[in-house]
């Protein structure tokens, strides 16, 4: 079954509106001092590189186009920057390689929503 243009649409219109509480939620994260007890077992890298991963996948996904896309991702990866030196006056430790993480995440994420918005567009044959 193929989905209509509608259905599309729709879809794009809830990644775009489930963004934006998963931001709140990562910013949050990291700019809370103490890091909750259900995360605290997980690699800090890991949870990095899996948020940033998460939005700028959700961020390339609910555009049409991939300059927006484009742009988002290097939004993501400049937020990550800036939380990463608010975490300094906050009583975190500011780290390089947790901004690493953070663009390898948005990188990634990106690259891998592109890819699947192309396919979808390419195999239902919309342009």
């Amino acid at each position: 079954m193929r989905p209509s243009r509608p259905v599309l649409h729709r879809i794009r219109i809830a990644d775009a509106v489930l963004f934006w509480p998963l931001l709140a939620y990562v910013v949050w994260g990291e700019v809370e001092p103490q890091i909750p007890d259900y995360l605290a077992q997980t690699s800090d890298k890991a949870l990095h590189f899996g948020a940033y991963f998460c939005l700028a996948a959700m961020a390339a996904a609910s555009f049409k186009r991939r300059g927006p896309a484009f742009v988002a991702v290097i939004g993501l990866i400049v937020l990550g920057g800036s939380l990463e030196i608010i975490q300094g006056f906050v009583g975190r430790d500011m780290s390089f390689y947790d901004e690493l993480a953070n663009a390898e995440g948005a990188v990634t994420g990106g690259l891998i929503g592109r890819v699947i918005v192309e396919y979808v567009r390419r195999r239902l044959g919309y342009r």
